[in-house]
């Protein structure tokens, strides 16, 4: 039987045109983010199962790629359960390990320390338009910073990258998980019933006001209370300002304190942004990740349809390695789907540098070749890229196939001196 010559389901080959794309976005993120401070580090795509499946990592815990313990400890006759078969897992996102990394090695980084991080990770989700099962993440996080400076410097930073690519009039929406959890208790809910309010709201965007009531009700929620909730929603929807409207009528349920720093982060990063997006308070976005504690945002692109990106803060969550809560914040791009909208609007990268085609004819004598490599050795160094390849029969359809990848000058060296 012929071997399969397509990748695995949910992943993909990357030809050379996307590779292009890919490496120059690749350099303006690094680029940009270093002018902020932050720092590349990598972590290795295998975690700990045990760091996977901490119940920190909402829904993707259940599309955890798990990996077969190897040689002697694999043993199958003797397993009763997962854990005697399974002791580690590809990595879902890059934020546990990053934890993980910091916790190993807080002594010897800076406080507050800036990490960015890029590499794939793998979730075994149904593959869709700019969704596969392996994928790039491009994440920035600063860890030590208790105030919303980091916030601000994150939503900066990521903005300033968006418009470099040349992304502009996107949103980037707001909320607090405090003020989730505000709007919850003063509507009456249960605190052990927050998440499954919250999973719901997080639908609101596609099922609408009434569809949210239609399915807390049908999920046994008390009346009264679901009433009492969705009125919050209609009279921010009425008011100039929602937060303040929110704030007034929370009263007691929310720190003013929350308030005041959600306030100072938009009117920071309004008066200082320098890409063409909108900040927008939306009370309505949850974010998935149960390890979220207070900030939370998130890139939406009306190119795209939907979400491009988000983050928040953490500050829980080095105290699950370290037993000492460490405040942490981050904000991820959404790497592929940007790469699929540059592509699908016919991206070119700017300022590539002259191509040129050295085509040598088969049989040319061992001295004239090495003149022609030296030759495109000198050119190298003036910054051309040269390409040496041997001269196809077909000469033209070669020239045809170059000239599409970029390639403008062409120098032909033949066996016969005389041609």
């Amino acid at each position: 039987m012929a071997l399969s010559k397509k990748p695995v389901t949910g992943m993909k080959d990357i030809l050379p045109e996307e590779m292009k794309i890919r490496d120059y976005v690749i350099g303006v993120i690094k680029e940009t983010y270093g002018k902020f401070g932050f720092t590349s580090i990598e972590t290795p795509c295998v975690e700990n199962i045990e760091n996977l499946t901490n119940k920190q990592g909402g829904e993707n815990e259940k599309l955890i790629f798990k990996i077969l313990k190897r040689g002697e400890k694999l043993n199958l006759e003797a397993a009763k359960e997962e854990k005697d078969l399974v002791d580690g897992g590809l990595r879902y996102d890059l934020t546990v390990p990053l934890v993980r990394y910091y916790s190993a090695h807080a002594n010897e980084l800076p406080t507050p320390f800036k990490a960015l991080q890029m590499g794939n990770v793998w979730r075994a989700d149904r593959p869709q338009r700019g969704r596969y099962r392996q994928f790039m993440q491009c994440d920035i996080d600063i860890l030590g910073e208790p105030s919303n400076l980091a916030e601000i410097e994150l939503i900066l930073a990521t903005t300033t990258t968006l418009g470099r690519l040349g992304f502009s009039g996107f949103q980037i929406r707001i909320n607090e998980r405090r003020i989730l959890k505000a709007m919850a208790a003063y509507s009456g809910f249960a605190e052990e019933s927050y998440d499954h309010v919250f999973i719901t709201l997080d639908k609101m965007d596609k099922i609408g006001l009434e569809g949210v009531e239609a399915e807390l009700l049908e999920d046994g929620f008390a009346k009264e209370s679901v009433d009492k909730y969705l009125e919050l929603f209609r009279g921010m929807e009425a008011s100039e300002n929602g937060l303040a409207y929110l704030a007034k009528k929370l009263g007691d349920f929310l720190d003013e304190e929350v308030r005041e720093s959600l306030q100072e982060i938009m009117e920071s990063v309004n008066s200082t942004k320098s890409a063409d997006f909108e900040l927008v308070f939306d009370p309505t976005l949850v974010r998935g990740m149960s390890y979220y504690t207070g900030t939370i945002f998130e890139i939406a692109m009306p190119q795209f349809g939907g979400s491009c990106g988000g983050g928040g803060r953490y500050d829980r969550m080095v105290g699950k390695f370290t037993g000492n809560d460490v405040p942490a914040c981050g904000f991820s791009i959404g790497f592929e789907r940007i790469i699929l909208l540059l592509m699908e609007n016919g991206f070119k990268v700017p300022s590539q540098p002259e191509k040129a085609a050295f085509l040598i004819e088969k049989g040319v004598a061992k001295e004239e070749l090495c003149k022609v490599i030296a030759a495109a050795q000198e050119e190298r160094k003036s910054g051309t890229q040269v390409l040496v390849v041997r001269m196809n029969k077909n000469k033209k359809f070669q020239k045809e196939q170059l000239t599409k990848d970029g390639y403008t000058t062409f120098r032909e060296f033949y066996k016969d001196p005389l041609k």
